[in-house]
């Protein structure tokens, strides 16, 4: 790994984009996903230090004006479930992540095995972007995921279940 890059262990999996691109207002974006770590673990300490890090390697006069770290931030800041007291860090990428399981082995969309909410662990790498739009900003690259375990699933979406239909198997179709 280089001196910028971070390996996360156990954090909580959010908003997921890992085998397609995100898409936002019919436009696709990049593969992306958010961890979450609680705001006093390991983990959290880990990614401050790192950007702390990040920025003194990239400014050696200091940090400009108006820097914003805007890849990590505060969950409490966000209405969103499983955010409460914790940290996220969101990555990115323009090229699919690489998504493997405990085994190592590559886990594919169709393996159904990564959701909003279970575990994982995740391997990240800052960056610096200065854009009129979007300012000077701490951004990160989300480089690989590995299934760590499963998690309550964030999401309240409901699917049904095929015991919710009438076995139709014996009707004639007209």
């Amino acid at each position: 790994m280089s001196d910028t890059q971070i390996k996360l262990g156990e954090v909580r999996l959010s908003f997921p984009s890992l085998f397609r691109k995100a898409v936002f207002d019919n436009v696709e974006t990049k593969y992306e996903a958010t961890v979450l770590m609680p705001k006093d673990s390991k983990q959290h300490k880990t990614v401050q230090a790192a950007i702390d890090k990040f920025i003194a390697q990239t400014f050696k006069d200091g940090a400009p004006k108006g820097l914003k770290i805007t890849c990590f931030i505060d969950g409490d800041d966000k209405e969103y479930d499983g955010y409460a007291n914790m940290m996220a860090l969101k990555g990115s990428s323009n090229k699919r992540i690489p998504v493997f399981d405990k085994d190592r082995a590559p886990i594919t969309e169709d393996d159904d095995k990564v959701y909003a909410g279970c575990y994982v662990n995740a391997i990240f790498d800052f960056w610096y972007s200065s854009h009129p739009k979007g300012g000077k900003q701490i951004l990160s690259n989300l480089l690989g995921v590995q299934f760590k375990r499963d998690g309550e699933a964030f999401s309240d979406a409901k699917v049904a279940s095929a015991d919710a239909f009438d076995d139709e198997s014996d009707e004639d179709d007209f």
